[in-house]
C-alpha cells in the first residue's frame, strides 16, 4: 500500500534547493523551479508578498485570495520576474490541493496507520464534490490553469531553465558529437 509522500520527505535535500536567507528577487539565478508546490514557503521576497493574500476557507476568500494572487502573477511577468509568477502559480496550484484535500477530508486529515503501521486513506467526505471547499478548490484550480499555460510564463520558465539549469548539463547528443571528433578513425 502507498503512503503520504511526507512520511520519506528529504528535509536535507529541500534545504538544498531553497533557503529563506538568500534574496530571489537579486538572485534568480539561485532559484530552483522544482516540482509541484516546492519552495513556495520558503523563497522570500516572494513569499512574503503573496503568502499574505492566500486563503481558501470559503469560496468568496478563495475568489478574492486566487484573483489577487492572479493579477500578482501578471504583474511578476510584466516585470519580467519568472520567480515571482512561478511562486504566484505554485500559490494558485497550493490552494486548489489544500482546499481539494479539506473538501475531501474535512479534518484535513488523509492518512491513518493500522497498529501494525500499514497506512490507509480515511474514507472521503460525503459532500466532497459540493460543499465551500471543493467550490474553492475549483476557484483556484481556473487561475493554477491560466497562470500555468500562460504563453509568457511558459517562455520565461524555459529560458530560466536554459539560462541557470541547463547550461551546463549536456545532452547525449553533444556527448555523441564530442567523442566522434575526438576520434582518429
Amino acid at each position: 500500500m502507498s503512503k503520504p509522500t511526507y512520511v520519506d520527505f528529504d528535509m536535507e535535500r529541500h534545504q538544498q534547493l531553497y533557503s529563506p536567507r538568500t534574496d530571489y528577487r537579486k538572485n534568480p539565478a539561485h532559484y530552483h523551479i522544482g516540482k509541484g508546490q516546492q519552495g513556495v514557503l520558503i523563497c522570500e521576497p516572494y513569499k512574503s508578498e503573496i503568502g499574505p493574500h492566500w486563503r481558501f476557507k470559503t469560496p468568496e476568500l478563495a475568489h478574492k485570495s486566487a484573483t489577487k494572487i492572479y493579477s500578482m502573477f501578471l504583474e511578476y511577468l510584466r516585470n519580467d520576474e519568472f520567480v515571482g509568477a512561478d511562486l504566484a502559480k505554485k500559490y494558485l496550484h497550493m490552494g486548489f490541493t489544500r482546499a481539494r484535500r479539506y473538501a475531501n477530508h474535512p479534518s484535513g486529515t488523509k492518512w491513518a496507520q493500522t497498529p501494525n503501521g500499514e497506512w490507509y486513506i480515511l474514507p472521503q467526505d460525503v459532500h466532497w464534490d459540493s460543499n465551500d471547499k471543493a467550490v474553492s478548490a475549483e476557484i483556484f484550480k481556473i487561475h493554477w490553469e491560466l497562470a500555468r499555460n500562460n504563453k509568457k510564463y511558459l517562455h520565461m520558465k524555459k529560458e530560466h531553465r536554459k539560462n541557470y539549469v541547463y547550461p551546463y548539463v549536456r545532452t547525449e547528443y553533444e556527448i555523441r558529437n564530442e567523442i566522434h571528433r575526438n576520434r582518429n578513425y
